[in-house]
């Protein structure tokens, strides 16, 4: 993983447009490389047996693999949350984030909306035909 490498703001939709690259577990968007994405949204599923959880953005769902100490915590369906990890796509396999960072956003409901703000701008200055 190249921690030098931006971690997009996205949503689903937008990693549908993702790009591999030749490199090792790269994507480019806009022309812009990355490994990981940084998306927010509701949990839509959740499991004590360590599969993975799955994250509504209200424009899709992507799989969350968590490992560590993020897996010891109460993940429970209905949270918001925002999600920062490494982007997996493999062919015949569902799209996942594999977790860096994992943060309950639900005690500040203003979040959701300031979120998609944030993603639209981002896509206009970085990721957008120019």
């Amino acid at each position: 993983m190249d921690f030098g490498l931006a971690a997009l703001k996205l949503v689903c939709a937008q990693l549908r447009e993702a790009k591999e690259t030749q490199s090792q577990n790269s994507f480019t968007l806009g022309g812009i490389l990355f490994q990981r994405a940084w998306l927010q949204g509701v949990l839509v599923s959740t499991s004590d047996a360590g599969a993975p959880l799955l994250l509504d953005d209200g424009t899709g769902v992507i799989h969350l693999s968590l490992s560590g100490d993020f897996r010891l915590r109460p993940w429970k369906t209905g949270m918001y949350v925002m999600v920062v990890g490494g982007y997996i796509a493999s062919s015949g396999e569902p799209p996942m984030i594999k977790v860096h960072k994992i943060v309950d956003l639900s005690a500040f409901p203003d979040r959701e909306a300031t979120w998609y703000l944030e993603v639209i701008e981002a896509y206009k200055l970085f990721y957008g035909p120019n």
